[in-house]
């Protein structure tokens, strides 16, 4: 992902990213209220994308649901699967479900583009030295923070911003960093 926000997906583990997660079901013809977990629900949600059902961890559990047609719904989506014509206690079962994508079907980011999993554990480095680590991502209102876990201080929230960030190299393991003035005293 961008700092902007695309591609973004969480991580699942063990090969698998979390796009969604299954509210509740929804009326009488089978319906999903689903909680979007990816910047990019057009590509995850189209007609025909078969996702793999997991528990909160994002290990799969066994099945999967068939997108036959998803439409935004009060900040989230209303998803009509192939596998259930109707409200019936296997829908019903679906309530609290991941949604899981494998990573192999993907498709693959572009070269300013990293998932958010791939942020956490980087080292924070500015002009001034090193900052810290990434240690947890925050999705706020007002936009994504990184918690970056300093020595000796508390956590600091990194607004995660295009301007701010000036370079992440996954490989290297390491975030470069344009902090305003101010910020890093915090």
């Amino acid at each position: 992902m961008t700092p902007d926000g695309a591609g973004a997906m969480a991580d699942a583990g063990g090969g698998y990213l979390i796009v969604g997660a299954v509210l509740k079901p929804h009326g009488i013809k089978g319906e999903l209220f689903v909680r979007v977990e990816t910047d990019r629900p057009g590509e995850v949600f189209a007609p025909g994308r078969v996702l793999l059902l997991g528990d909160d961890a994002g290990r799969p559990v066994g099945g999967h649901i068939t997108v036959e047609r998803a439409r935004a719904f009060k900040g989230g989506l209303l998803v009509k699967v192939a596998e259930h014509g109707t409200r019936t206690g296997a829908v019903d079962a679906l309530r609290g479900k991941s949604l899981l994508l494998a990573e192999a079907d993907v498709p693959p980011l572009a070269e300013d583009e990293v998932f958010y999993h791939q942020l956490v554990g980087l080292r924070v480095v500015s002009d001034e030295g090193e900052v810290g680590t990434v240690r947890e991502i925050y999705e706020t209102p007002s936009g994504v923070m990184l918690g970056v876990k300093r020595p000796g201080a508390r956590e600091l929230l990194f607004p995660f911003v295009r301007e701010m960030i000036r370079r992440i190299d996954v490989a290297e393991g390491v975030m470069e960093v344009d902090a305003p003035p101010g910020l890093l005293e915090l």
